[in-house]
């Protein structure tokens, strides 16, 4: 590991802005913001990559070392004030492309109606002025995400080979995904998008992270003052075009014995996970969810959902959650080491960050990471490539999940084809 800078951060209150999103960098945006408040970052005061087996234990080990290694003077002592890091994560280490962590140089915050900025900075370096000012907004990032040739027929042939495979024993479940590519100008300023999935999907996490952008209606884990939040989503339909077909596909999803055991299967995956860290003494106090999912409304689709709560396990860092939780049942199936194997031979390509960990973690061990679905990734070169997918069971059909890959493209889709 490089010898990491001595860094040196200051957290002040501000006046609570008008808008977040407007403070973000045009061209590689660093967000994390629900309802209008979270984080947003600019700049660059150092980043690592990481490659190869463990790239979120590397990076939580590289975290400890920075934070060591930083002064920090926080007037505010709000969940993400302080030192931060963003983070964006390979669904499987065995990708060639490496995760990313980013540390900004400057982070505006909204947390509870209180708002607060963070400027950092090498410890030689001259003091901040503590200032952070919005860039005028440039050309609007605009192009149609199209299937490549022969993406649905690989599709469907690689749904039928997962469901032979589920009823020859081999798995119980797995999640088969498949891409939608396009290309926008390198000029775009990415915000114009972060405003359009805030306005459609405001309920979701609108999340950026080195390239990786999109709304995900699920948080992996949340810790914030020693309290755990998850949520799992798993079991998913389109909603109707009017109020009587949506409330019968919202009954319909309720009731299916397919979704509700993909869901079953996903939530007890996820205790199990947390579980190998929880050190309390008291049963009590550990990790917990829900006996029945609920029905999550989003514009475009109904999904189950549970919610995981509970205290951080002693000694745990959020990264140390994040690792044991991912990948989730949610995004690759059960059991874990033979539905990971199965994905890499059915898709046939990398999914890059895609359903992998992003969020951001601080120094005080706090920490927002969310699974990255209902996005995209965008290169500097203006390539992007979204992937979207859906959880095969015995009881699955091809053409359904072909359908349900569309609906859960359309946030970005949508968000790239109209106008703010």
């Amino acid at each position: 590991m490089d010898e990491l800078p001595q860094l040196r951060v200051v957290s002040r209150p501000i006046d609570s802005p008008a808008e977040l999103l407007q403070f973000a960098d045009a061209r590689h945006p660093l967000v994390m913001v629900r309802r209008g408040e979270g984080l947003v970052g600019r700049g660059v005061a150092v980043r690592a990559e990481f490659s190869s087996n463990g790239q979120v234990s590397q990076a939580r080990q590289w975290f400890a070392k920075l934070t060591a290694a930083t002064s920090v003077d926080d007037a505010v002592q709000l969940p993400g004030s302080g030192l931060v890091a963003f983070g964006s994560f390979n669904f499987d280490d065995r990708d060639a492309a490496p995760s990313h962590v980013v540390v900004p140089e400057t982070i505006v915050g909204l947390r509870d109606g209180r708002a607060f900025i963070t400027q950092i900075s090498t410890a030689d370096a001259p003091a901040h002025t503590i200032a952070a000012p919005a860039q005028p907004l440039g050309p609007d990032p605009r192009c149609d995400l199209v299937a490549p040739t022969g993406e649905r027929e690989r599709h469907h042939a690689a749904v039928a080979d997962a469901i032979a495979r589920i009823r020859r024993g081999q798995l119980q479940k797995v999640v088969v995904a498949r891409r939608a590519t396009g290309r926008i100008r390198p000029d775009a300023d990415l915000r114009h998008l972060l405003y359009r999935l805030e306005k459609n999907y405001g309920d979701t996490w609108i999340y950026a992270v080195a390239g990786m952008i999109g709304a995900s209606p699920e948080m992996l884990v949340r810790v914030l003052d020693g309290e755990v939040a998850a949520r799992v989503l798993a079991g998913t339909t389109p909603r109707g075009s009017d109020a009587g077909s949506d409330a019968a596909a919202r009954e319909a999803l309720r009731v299916s014995a397919k979704n509700r055991a993909e869901h079953r299967f996903a939530v007890e995956s996820a205790l199990a996970s947390l579980g190998r860290l929880d050190s309390h003494d008291d049963p009590a106090g550990g990790l917990t969810a829900s006996p029945e999912p609920f029905l999550l409304q989003l514009p475009n689709v109904w999904h189950l959902a549970s919610d995981l709560r509970g205290r951080m396990p002693a000694g745990a860092s959020p990264l140390d959650l994040v690792e044991a939780l991912h990948p989730t049942a949610a995004v690759g199936g059960t059991p874990t080491a033979a539905a990971m194997d199965a994905i890499r031979e059915l898709e046939g390509c990398d999914r890059g960050r895609y359903a992998g960990p992003t969020g951001w973690v601080s120094a005080a061990g706090d920490g927002e990471w969310v699974v990255a679905l209902r996005g995209a990734q965008f290169a500097d070169d203006g390539e992007v490539v979204a992937f979207a997918g859906g959880g095969i069971m015995a009881a699955s059909q091809p053409d359904d999940e072909w359908l349900e890959t569309e609906v859960k493209l359309a946030p970005v889709r949508t968000a790239l084809e109209t106008e703010r």
